[in-house]
């Protein structure tokens, strides 16, 4: 578990003093928040390597937050509830959590789950069927781009490279790293070639009406998919 990031959404702050005590001397970096919405917050900001959930959230419970964090990503969640009933539990399993522990919880039998789970998620590649920011929207099997609804005309070179930014949203990609997903890296392409074509990109995408250039030049290292969330 060392050096892992693990997102803590729950109410109790004695509950999160516990659980941080508890992953940090595992080795893990204790992100907190006390409610669905500022859990939600961090998890677009922070991007943890695991969300540990307590169900009984005021206001947005933790149905509701577990629903959202699905939207978005398939990090691993550990759901935490005080009902011990198998409807609970497969409440959860069916929206989208990893595993499910009631309260209260032998601190062993937690930490070797969350281990568990992040080990389970270091062995499977992370599948997006699309990526969508509220403005850009990427259907990466369908092989369609669209800007707030409309539809860019794209290439399939345009398509690549503009799907290996989204799938990196606000990360700085280098020349190469972007020739390697883009073009595969094929000898034939150049580190010009990555300058050329983000300009036809910015191009059309800001031709469907966008007020900001969606990819940023970070000079001297490469280039940045601005994310709108």
């Amino acid at each position: 578990m060392k050096g892992h990031r693990i997102l803590v959404i729950e109410d109790d702050e004695g509950g999160r003093m516990l659980l941080r005590r508890l992953l940090e001397r595992a080795g893990s970096e204790s992100l907190e928040a006390s409610n669905g919405p500022e859990g939600l917050r961090i998890l677009y900001a922070q991007r943890p390597d695991l969300v540990v959930l307590d169900v009984g959230l005021p206001g947005l419970d933790g149905w509701h937050v577990l629903e959202r964090v699905r939207e978005l990503t398939d990090v691993p969640v550990l759901m935490l509830t005080g009902h011990t009933s198998e409807h609970e539990r497969v409440r959860g399993l069916k929206g989208g959590a990893d595993d499910y522990v009631s309260k209260p919880f032998d601190a062993q039998e937690l930490l070797a789950r969350i281990e568990a789970l992040l080990r389970r998620a270091r062995s499977r590649p992370e599948v997006r069927e699309r990526f969508d920011d509220g403005v850009i929207l990427v259907d990466f099997a369908g092989h369609v781009a669209t800007v707030n609804g409309r539809p860019v005309s794209l290439t399939p070179l345009e398509f690549r490279l503009l799907s290996a930014l989204v799938r990196h949203p606000n990360q700085v990609l280098s020349h190469d790293q972007l020739l390697e997903l883009a073009w595969g890296g094929s000898d034939r392409a150049f580190r010009d070639q990555v300058k050329l074509y983000v300009g036809y990109l910015r191009r059309k995408l800001q031709a469907q009406g966008l007020s900001y250039p969606p990819i940023e030049t970070v000079r001297g290292f490469g280039y940045r998919y601005r994310s709108h969330r």
